[in-house]
């Protein structure tokens, strides 16, 4: 009885200790900075994730060229309330070990010599609510190329909202001769299978033929405030015009933006350019990329005005088609949402993907950039199935060290980062076009500002650029890239991000096991 006694109390004690142990390692920090709450794993809780546990023979895949220099670290998201989305988060530790020189075209197994422990980061808690935007209604007027091209894109933020896209389909851009038509009609069958691939993927699509076959560019893009309109239902509140390369990066974010606007009112929001030039030449109105939005009933006037609107306008742009159907026929005006993104600079584009802050849409995406690529969005935003909205979210690792989610990892010789003031964005695209006597000097501080000048590649800035992004098992692994330069070897950057380990569950002391 005496023994019996000994072991129900030592099991007790164990047990409490294991909840200790699990609440501390759920702890968060409270101290004075309150910008930011990490801490490091227990290892006991990690057994199953140990630090550099595989080795990186997956690399190989990748084109790269070795040797290499090489760093790895793991991160284990902690979703909190407390947690918000900061301009950057601050912590003091460094974010990788010592880089280790690797080969993995030799024969001999590699292992990793320097490991730090997973790092916790708490990221904002996502809406306790499934996404409904039901009341939503999308429409795109494209060709069947560039919209079964674009599915990777829509897959990242269209499955499992509840809102339906609209798709004027046409098979190619090319005008045909000697016809009074003005496309190349899409084949019907075509379009059936590629709608019925896009709905067994959980997208709620219906692809149309344009109702004109007289009907340029403009018309049908204008035609779809007809088609969407026809097909709303009673819970329908907005229609929305976007492009085959818009990207929505948080669906929760464009659905709160919208919840600020009364759809029983007359509302056309949408954005400006970034570029002033196109804003002073094109005037003020929603610039189709960025995604426009008109309230239902403003939706039902442009219907009504539908054939005067197509009749009257000798546009070749369908942004200032819709634009002009609501100024001849309303007194609504644009309301323009800045996060809200057009993109019309060019070329490097990192000033804006490395700002801090959270665009609700993203356009021009698939071209361009420095090396004349794009930014692959798709690829990119794979961690927010991880950390839902810390996508682009930055976190300052010590002195020099700058993380831009799903983008780059930036690092500041001479002063560091704190020579920086981190709320400007860096200008580290072309210079747009200049708009004589306009006060708006850079041509982009009513959209970007306010602004910080470019800084020097390689003296500067140290930037290495995210290569590529998987997901596997609900961990997604990012490599982050810089070429070598003046002999140095290329290096690359791994990060791999994880939900926190299941709670293992505890038995009840001195119930008998089944």
């Amino acid at each position: 009885m005496l023994l019996r006694t000994a072991i129900t109390t030592l099991v007790c004690l164990l047990s409490l200790t294991s909840i200790v142990f699990v609440a501390r390692l759920y702890r968060r920090d409270n101290s004075n900075n309150k910008t930011s709450s990490s801490t490091w794993i227990p290892s006991f809780s990690t057994q199953h994730i140990q630090p550099c546990s595989d080795n990186p023979d997956w690399l190989l895949s990748l084109d790269l060229t070795y040797p290499i220099n090489y760093a790895r670290r793991d991160i284990i998201v902690n979703p909190t309330s407390d947690a918000k989305r900061l301009s950057v988060t601050k912590l003091p530790a460094s974010l990788f070990p010592n880089f280790q020189t690797i080969d993995l075209t030799d024969k001999t197994k590699v292992q990793l010599k320097d490991c730090k422990d997973p790092l916790l980061l708490d990221v904002p808690e996502p809406p306790k609510d499934p996404v409904n935007a039901s009341h939503v209604l999308f429409g795109i007027s494209t060709t069947l190329t560039r919209l079964d091209d674009s599915i990777p894109s829509l897959l990242r933020w269209l499955p499992g909202t509840h809102a339906k896209l609209f798709v004027i389909a046409i098979k190619d851009d090319d005008v045909p001769e000697d016809s009074k038509n003005r496309y190349h009609a899409a084949d019907t069958k075509a379009m059936s299978e590629l709608q019925n691939r896009m709905r067994a993927l959980d997208m709620d699509v219906t692809i149309v033929h344009p109702l004109s076959k007289h009907h340029w560019f403009s018309q049908r893009y204008f035609s779809l405030v007809r088609v969407m309109y026809e097909h709303r239902q009673p819970s329908t509140q907005w229609i929305s015009l976007i492009d085959d390369d818009t990207f929505f990066l948080s669906i929760p974010s464009l659905l709160e933006m919208l919840a600020r606007f009364d759809p029983q009112q007359q509302y056309y929001v949408g954005a400006l350019s970034e570029d002033w030039w196109s804003v002073s030449r094109y005037g003020m109105m929603g610039f189709g990329g960025a995604g426009v939005f008109l309230s239902i009933t403003l939706a039902e006037v442009v219907n009504s005005k539908y054939d005067e609107c197509q009749e009257r306008s000798h546009t070749s742009a369908g942004d200032i088609r819709v634009r002009e159907c609501i100024s001849w026929y309303t007194r609504t005006k644009l309301t323009n949402i800045i996060d809200l993104h057009q993109i019309d600079i060019h070329n490097d584009l990192s000033g804006i993907y490395e700002s801090g802050r959270l665009p609700l849409s993203l356009h021009h995406w698939k071209g361009g950039g420095p090396d004349g690529k794009g930014y692959p969005l798709h690829t990119m935003h794979l961690v927010a199935d991880i950390c839902g909205d810390c996508f682009l979210q930055r976190w300052q690792f010590g002195n020099d060290m700058l993380l831009t989610n799903g983008f780059s990892i930036a690092t500041y010789p001479g002063a560091g980062v704190k020579a920086l003031d981190l709320e400007m964005m860096e200008e580290t695209w072309d210079h747009p076009s200049v708009v004589q006597d306009s006060v708006n000097t850079n041509g982009v501080d009513h959209s970007l500002g306010p602004t910080r000048p470019k800084l020097e590649l390689g003296k500067d800035k140290i930037q290495h650029r995210l290569l590529d992004s998987t997901l596997i098992n609900r961990t997604v692994r990012q490599l982050y890239f810089k070429a070598g330069v003046d002999g140095d070897y290329d290096t690359v950057l791994e990060l791999v991000w994880m939900h926190p380990p299941e709670p293992t569950p505890t038995p009840t002391p001195g119930l008998p096991e089944r």
